[in-house]
């Protein structure tokens, strides 16, 4: 007997009305995890608030976990986004360390404005979803390369590691906070002391151009 395949659409086989519904389902569930938490939401909350129905929802994702990785995902890309298009600077400005230490202090104050959404991207790290997990891998694909954006310094043969320390750092201070393991302000001092740790060796560099 032939098997159903019963995976979620790829984004990249969608029409743009299927991108619109996933969009309007990504934009509800924001909304409403910011409103009553990530706990207390359930996808049928989700399709009312964005008028897809709860059967086509699961088109576009396989669960609840699915649509909140690909929703915080979407959120990260876009923070990520103001914060390399602010700190990217020419050269001469300011040395990698400082731009690095700017670029995760103001992405922590980013996710400070918005708690539901810190704990959002806590929450679904412990995802067992696979579809969760390729969105929280494209989730740490983006924070690599916005990395690189700003890592103007770090030679190429260092800078994959360098990246992957970071991210790994800003995560794991995000998660202590959030979970109530150290405050805010401890949190963020053990993030820079990281970045300025990692990336001080590297200030004076030339610049890398790949």
């Amino acid at each position: 007997m032939t098997k159903v395949d019963l995976s979620p659409r790829p984004v990249e086989a969608m029409s743009p009305r299927q991108i619109e519904r996933r969009e309007n389902l990504i934009a509800a569930a924001l909304a409403l995890v910011n409103e009553i938490g990530v706990e207390r939401l359930q996808m049928k909350q989700v399709c009312e608030r964005s008028g897809v129905a709860l059967g086509t929802a699961y088109r576009y994702f396989s669960s609840k976990d699915h649509l909140l990785a690909a929703a915080i995902a979407e959120w990260h890309r876009l923070l990520l986004a103001d914060l390399v298009a602010e700190l990217r600077g020419p050269r001469g400005g300011p040395a990698t360390t400082d731009r690095v230490v700017r670029f995760v202090q103001h992405g922590m104050r980013a996710y400070q404005r918005q708690p539901q959404l810190a704990r959002l991207r806590v929450a679904v790290v412990a995802s067992t979803d696979p579809f969760a997990s390729e969105a929280l891998q494209g989730m740490a694909r983006a924070d690599s390369a916005a990395l690189q954006a700003v890592m103007t310094q770090v030679p190429a043969a260092a800078g994959e590691l360098v990246r992957h320390i970071v991210g790994h750092a800003w995560q794991g201070e995000l998660t202590a906070w959030v979970t109530g393991r150290s405050t805010l302000g401890d949190a963020r001092r053990r993030l820079e002391d990281v970045v300025r740790l990692v990336l001080t060796p590297y200030d004076g560099q030339p610049y890398d151009t790949q």
